[in-house]
């Protein structure tokens, strides 16, 4: 949720004022998209930093509230600060050097997941956009039998889908898609290759759509002959411990209970050692972000209206994989 006041941003660093490097970051905070710039946050403002080319065409976007000003005003701005939280993860050493060496009176203070904690829980703007990108990726989904003819590829598929969804209405996709056939199955993280499809290939696609930024994130698998009796075991578990994860979520849930379930009832039919990641993630304006559904993460309660995905899998090598995808938004 975008913090109300600026002083929440600053009580969760610590900090005199609270300086924004990540692009996703300054985008969620201003509501403009840059390819540089910084978000300042001081005890009475919010300042959004960029080239001055780009001056005029950033005040008429920002979100209400939200100051504009030139890049080069960020040292008189900083100048009375004493302590000045900054992205760690975000900054170079370089960058950092150079700010100290021009603020000698300013201390830089490291901090990690500031804003990405309060991007968690999502605003009415965020979902209607998240809600969009979904609707558009199910209709690819849908579209999906259609083009499993002839001795299409990987590649070409990926590449068809991708047109598609622009044509739908996205402005681009999420991530590069998943496009697997037969054996290629059981590499979760496939690269569409040169490989024809074949009569008798299982099709794993995984695929999201992004709109005005927010990402959405599916995966199924499309069968092209009838399952065999494995086929059919690992497709009906994989389902079962989709579906009864999703049942469990609500917001004070954990991470931890709800990967317990699917790892539960996949090790009633001894699949639990062929499921390789997490059961899911956060998504929002990047694909993962916030919360990993995950025994092995930090544990994390749900937050309301977070998104987030679960994904079981399950892979056997030399054989296939399957991993069945969708996104909740949390209540």
């Amino acid at each position: 949720m975008r913090p109300a006041r600026t002083s929440e941003i600053l009580t969760a660093s610590k900090t005199d004022a609270f300086l924004v490097t990540n692009l996703t970051n300054i985008h969620y905070l201003s509501g403009r998209e840059v390819s540089t710039g910084f978000v300042l946050i001081t005890a009475k403002k919010m300042t959004l930093l960029v080239d001055s080319r780009y001056r005029e065409a950033a005040e008429k976007s920002v979100r209400k509230g939200i100051k504009v000003d030139d890049i080069d005003a960020l040292k008189s701005l900083l100048k009375p600060i004493k302590r000045c939280g900054f992205e760690s993860e975000d900054v170079t050493v370089a960058r950092r050097a150079a700010w100290k060496k021009k603020l000698l009176n300013t201390k830089f203070v490291q901090s990690r997941g500031i804003i990405e904690e309060f991007r968690r829980s999502k605003e009415p703007d965020e979902l209607q956009h998240f809600r969009k990108a979904q609707a558009i990726t199910h209709q690819l989904m849908d579209t999906v039998p259609t083009l499993l003819k002839g001795s299409i590829t990987e590649k070409q598929l990926a590449e068809k889908l991708r047109q598609i969804a622009i044509e739908l209405g996205a402005d681009e996709l999420s991530f590069d898609p998943i496009v697997a056939f037969g054996t290629h199955t059981s590499s979760p993280h496939h690269h569409p290759s040169s490989r024809k499809l074949s009569k008798g290939h299982i099709v794993q696609i995984d695929i999201g759509a992004r709109v005005n930024g927010y990402c959405a994130d599916q995966s199924q698998v499309f069968f092209t002959a009838k399952k065999t009796p494995l086929q059919k075991k690992v497709y009906d578990a994989l389902n079962r411990a989709k579906r009864e994860s999703i049942a469990a979520i609500k917001s004070g849930v954990t991470n931890h209970q709800l990967d317990k379930i699917a790892r539960d009832i996949l090790k009633e039919d001894d699949l639990e050692q062929y499921f390789t990641h997490s059961l899911g993630h956060g998504v929002g304006l990047d694909i993962h972000e916030g919360v990993s559904i995950s025994g092995k993460a930090k544990k994390q309660k749900l937050l309301k209206n977070e998104i987030i995905t679960i994904e079981p899998g399950v892979y056997i090598p030399g054989k296939f994989g399957m991993r069945l995808e969708e996104e909740i938004i949390v209540m």
